[in-house]
């Protein structure tokens, strides 16, 4: 069975921003935040009429608008044109704590509430396949990366092979040609001592 949706409210960066969730927990996820901005005080669960009919009319989906405007709240706001200003926002003025007045909220029959939960939960399904889309995207990604980096890796080891065995076999030619050339040295000695002893029997 669909849980009933409550509308949540928050400001982070230059956006108000309002959705319809089942729990301060879903709306948190939606949001992005890493730390519990409803204990914080940042966050609150919203009864302003216009602000429930705006989330519930698109349940699931953040809905922003410039950070303390008292504007309609949209998928896609513009950036404020008061930044800069020195006091407190509108809407921080407006929500002083729990001590603040609530609207009257505007009554939702049940049909309306029954539809704006199962359209949230059509809107979770939505994000979370999209989600795991950019997932599999990013694990092929990194699949693409890893095979080409196995297959610089080998034909890096390969090629250091083909250069060990290069080396290798240079290296029994120099030690060939050593051993040729002390065997020549031996010889040479030899040969020298005869031929030097033959010239003094020669001068006699």
């Amino acid at each position: 069975m669909a849980r009933k949706l409550k509308t949540y409210q928050t400001s982070l960066g230059f956006y108000d921003l309002a959705m319809a969730a089942p729990s301060m927990k879903a709306a948190l996820e939606a949001w992005g935040a890493d730390s519990n901005l409803f204990h914080q005080g940042v966050a609150k669960e919203c009864h302003d009429p216009d602000v429930i009919a705006a989330t519930m009319a698109k349940p699931g989906v953040v809905l922003r608008r410039p950070v303390g405007s008292d504007g309609s709240f949209n998928e896609h706001a513009e950036l404020p044109t008061n930044l800069g200003g020195g006091g407190p926002t509108k809407a921080a003025r407006k929500s002083k704590g729990p001590n603040a007045k609530k609207p009257p909220s505007r009554p939702l029959d049940k049909a309306a509430e029954r539809k704006a939960a199962f359209d949230y939960e059509r809107e979770q399904r939505r994000r979370d396949l999209e989600r795991a889309r950019e997932e599999a995207a990013r694990q092929k990604e990194r699949e693409r990366r890893q095979q080409a980096v196995d297959k610089a890796q080998a034909a890096l080891d390969k090629a250091e092979q083909e250069h060990a065995k290069r080396a290798a076999a240079i290296q029994a030619e120099v030690e060939a040609l050593e051993k040729r050339s002390q065997t020549e040295d031996a010889r040479w000695r030899k040969e020298k001592d005869r031929l030097e002893a033959a010239l003094r029997r020669a001068r006699g």
